[in-house]
């Protein structure tokens, strides 16, 4: 039996963030724990209705529906997308294989019933990270690797901020109705993931860090451009981006992040930039 775990967390007003102390902001943006052995985790943000999750198929995992939902299966009215950060593994989609090894990724159309999550070895489990937002027409599942992505590079090493980005879940690569994500990795020496930073009031974001050097940290910064916030974060964590929120981070070493997006539009250059000696 897969053990699912979840919490829902409110949309929150930026006025209000703004008197938000260090353990509040963590507990409304920050998501510590998604990859646990054996389990299954989520939190479902009303930013967007968006879910962002984690699991460790170190046995089979199969990723049901949860109350908040309502319905009978996870994808009845939702997209997902899937992307290993581990070993390899099999993503059976209604009796459909889907092999996915480091870094691929697996987008799941609306109407879906049955997922199950696999490792291919025991002692080299996946971690699959996840994200899903509400779909109002089914698209067809499909495997995608680094090879299928559209690939940007932005960026210099003289500005901290060399970084290839590869937008594997977008409607220039895969059909989707809202929901996109894609992987962005900092050449050595580079810790910016986004700078100039940005804005994007017709989408939500969350960003998911992993390769994180053991014993380094992201320093993640969000809130209005003109009075901002941070959060420091480690491997493996995500962290909530609202619409009224600025996107950009730090690392104290390169590091890999995957981001995902909902909202109102699929036009991923759909972004207000905010030049760096602009912000507060």
């Amino acid at each position: 039996m897969s053990t699912i775990n979840y919490e829902v967390r409110f949309s929150n007003h930026p006025e209000d963030a703004k008197h938000y102390d260090t353990e509040r902001l963590r507990k409304e943006f920050l998501v510590e724990k998604l990859m646990v052995n054996g389990e299954i985790n989520m939190v479902y943000s009303m930013n967007d209705r968006y879910i962002v999750g984690g699991a460790i198929p170190v046995t089979e995992l199969e990723l049901k529906t949860i109350d908040p939902l309502k319905s009978k299966y996870f994808c009845d009215r939702r997209e997902l997308g899937i992307i290993n950060v581990g070993g390899a593994a099999t993503i059976l989609v209604d009796g459909i294989d889907y092999s996915l090894n480091y870094k691929d990724a697996i987008y799941v159309g609306a109407g879906s019933k049955q997922i199950i999550m696999i490792s291919k070895e025991e002692q080299n489990p996946a971690h699959l990270y996840f994200n899903s937002a509400p779909a109002h027409k089914a698209f067809p599942c499909r495997r995608l690797s680094l090879a299928d992505a559209e690939v940007a590079a932005l960026g210099t090493p003289e500005q901290s901020n060399a970084r290839k980005i590869n937008k594997l879940l977008v409607n220039s690569v895969v059909e989707t109705c809202q929901l996109q994500m894609g992987m962005t990795q900092l050449k050595p020496g580079s810790v910016w993931n986004t700078m100039p930073p940005h804005l994007h009031s017709r989408r939500m974001e969350v960003y998911f860090y992993f390769e994180v050097p053991y014993g380094q940290a992201i320093c993640h910064f969000m809130g209005d451009p003109k009075e901002t916030r941070h959060i420091w974060m480690q491997n493996e964590q995500a962290v909530i981006s609202p619409p009224w929120s600025i996107h950009s981070a730090a690392g104290t070493s390169n590091y890999i992040f995957i981001w995902g997006m909902a909202g109102e539009n699929l036009d991923y250059g759909d972004m207000d930039m905010i030049q760096p000696n602009e912000i507060r």
